[in-house]
């Protein structure tokens, strides 16, 4: 049997549980999957990470508020893939090579739902609301998908430190501040939390084919803002990216449609 886990703070409302055990149904594995709630100190963190896999753990998920600490741990002891480097953060740990090693796999879910439900990102013009970690995550699969990627911030001097630190590597996104949203564009993201706390957006001045929320779960007046447009929450992306960490884990390919879900 193969044992996996997703640690968090809080854990118990987390549906990786479900969602993997349907995987490992579909590809005929047998793995417990289990949630590991842990107290909010790097200290402890590090202790139930390398207890589980001490112990024989094939994989572990890392949700709020452990991903820029996991981080941390696998730059210090292991590695990381290209895409924790460029999230600053990891949702996603397995042993490499005899080393820990950490992945981000939002991103890459982000895309794959996109793609999955008809969403041509070739050259098309995307719009990130936010400048945190969701969006750090999201633009190098974006890039790689055609995507041209224009990040809008409230605050402005952010947008343009993540964009400095994107040029370094020589990926090209365009930095603006909130307040300069105005025009057509062919997909806008929700990376902001706004959903999850209520918040406004100030989105008047912009129309869009395809509006996307990262937030799932909750009425979003982001994707009702854009009543005429295609209007896409995050439970698809929540799905892929648990799909390229049980791949990689597992090496085994999942079929989303032959996949049972009862979330």
């Amino acid at each position: 049997m193969h044992h996996f886990i997703v640690i968090g703070n809080p854990i118990s409302h987390s549906k990786s549980p479900a969602i993997h055990t349907a995987f490992a149904r579909e590809v005929g594995l047998d793995i417990s999957y289990n949630c590991q709630f842990c107290p909010d100190d790097f200290d402890s963190f590090k202790a139930v990470v390398e207890a589980f896999f001490h112990g024989g753990g094939v994989g572990a998920n890392v949700t709020l508020p452990f991903k820029e600490m996991a981080f941390d741990i696998c730059q210090d002891v292991g590695t990381l893939s290209e895409y924790a480097k460029n999230a600053g953060a990891v949702n996603t740990l397995a042993i490499k090579d005899g080393k820990l090693y950490g992945d981000n796999t939002d991103g890459r879910g982000l895309v794959a739902d996109l793609v999955g439900r008809g969403v041509d990102l070739h050259g098309k013009k995307v719009v990130i609301l936010g400048a945190g970690g969701a969006t750090r995550g999201a633009i190098l699969p974006l890039i790689q998908s055609g995507a041209v990627v224009s990040v809008f911030n409230r605050t402005l001097a952010k947008a343009q430190t993540l964009a400095q630190d994107f040029a370094v590597q020589g990926i090209t996104i365009n930095a603006h501040g909130l307040d300069e949203l105005t025009g057509h564009f062919d997909v806008i993201i929700n990376a902001t939390s706004a959903t999850t706390t209520g918040q406004s957006l100030d989105l008047g001045g912009v129309s869009v084919d395809v509006a996307y929320d990262m937030m799932y779960g909750k009425p979003s007046a982001f994707l009702e803002h854009f009543s005429t447009a295609k209007q896409i929450d995050g439970m698809g992306m929540l799905i892929n990216q648990a799909r390229v960490s049980f791949e990689l884990w597992t090496g085994r390919a999942v079929d989303l449609d032959k996949v049972v879900l009862n979330l």
